[in-house]
């Protein structure tokens, strides 16, 4: 859940409800504490049917979740981090079809060329008759990572619907997706599990392992929020694409991942799509000019004023989302 900004960041969700602001001097923690419980309990409670609205993305984010350990578990883990990036795909489908968002001709080309190397890496997979972990079985990984692609782009989509259809604070929709989420994942646990945990307890089985994975998953979502604050697109695009060549580094290393031309090949793909389509517009734009017009330059005819310049500075470009979901929802 993202913390309220530090110099009085405030959150109000309409008329009447408390707003969480900075300390005011002389102010008591206690006072502070009272507001910020009436202020959840006017957004959350009273405005119940406002907060309703977050149990249908919250459900499918959770749903999508215990996917990808079905995908993961079935798949080398090089392997399910190319397919994964097929959410980009169904992100940028949902956005068309629910918010009417435009998208250029190169970022629909990124699209599929997204889905052409995502494609080889899954026939490389189908074909190679290497030694499998576990007993996995790839045709489940694969639907698993489909599905959670198909959830994920559309949670996310529908996630930002709700933030831009209402004044709601972005903290205060993490705070009630959280709300849903562990509900619902309590009464899965519950569901699947409840015998095991009255009698071994609810933290059993929690090794340094699944630590480190609670702890990672966290310390990513946070990360997340950071990127989205400071950094841009192409840098979000390098990310997606280093963290494609760490987990195939891992990978080799860990479980004697082989890469063979194939999926070098898809994996190539899929990395300069991601670059691709995480382009902002004007660029996008200025290479499709260029590509296009070829190197001669335009004559501008006598008397005419010149064209105006494309700023250089990095704030003036428009750029497209590249991932519209929750900061702090993977």
């Amino acid at each position: 859940m993202a913390a309220v900004g530090a110099g009085g960041t405030t959150a109000a969700t309409g008329p009447g409800v408390v707003s969480v602001g900075a300390l005011e001097p002389g102010t008591s923690s206690a006072g502070n504490l009272k507001h910020l419980v009436l202020f959840l309990h006017e957004a959350v409670l009273v405005q119940y049917v406002d907060t309703l609205k977050l149990a249908v993305p919250s459900l499918i984010y959770t749903l999508q979740n215990n996917l990808q350990y079905v995908a993961i578990s079935n798949l080398p883990a090089a392997t399910f981090q190319v397919t994964y990036q097929l959410k980009i795909l169904t992100t940028a489908l949902f956005s068309v079809l629910m918010l009417n968002r435009s998208l250029s001709r190169l970022q629909w080309a990124s699209l599929l060329l997204l889905f052409t190397g995502v494609a080889i890496v899954q026939a490389q997979q189908a074909g190679s008759g290497g030694p499998r972990l576990l007993d996995q079985n790839p045709g489940a990984g694969l639907a698993a990572v489909v599905a959670s692609c198909l959830s994920s782009g559309f949670a996310g989509v529908y996630f930002e619907k709700i933030l831009k259809g209402s004044s709601g604070s972005v903290w205060l929709r993490n705070l009630q997706l959280g709300l849903f989420g562990t509900a619902l994942g309590l009464v899965g646990l519950w569901w699947a599990e409840g015998t095991a945990v009255a009698r071994r307890g609810f933290f059993f089985g929690y090794t340094p392992a699944v630590w480190g994975v609670v702890l990672n998953q966290a310390f990513g979502g946070l990360l997340v929020a950071v990127v989205v604050k400071y950094a841009d697109n192409i840098l979000k695009g390098f990310a997606t694409s280093l963290s494609i060549v760490l987990s195939t580094v891992a990978s080799i290393r860990l479980f004697g991942f082989h890469v063979d031309p194939l999926f070098a090949l898809g994996a190539g793909l899929v990395i300069g799509a991601v670059y691709l389509y995480s382009l902002p517009r004007s660029t996008a734009k200025a290479i499709a000019s260029t590509s296009a017009s070829g190197p001669c330059m335009h004559q501008q005819p006598p008397g005419q004023p010149p064209p105006p310049q494309l700023s250089s500075h990095r704030g003036d470009l428009i750029t497209e989302p590249f991932l519209p979901k929750s900061v702090l929802v993977k």
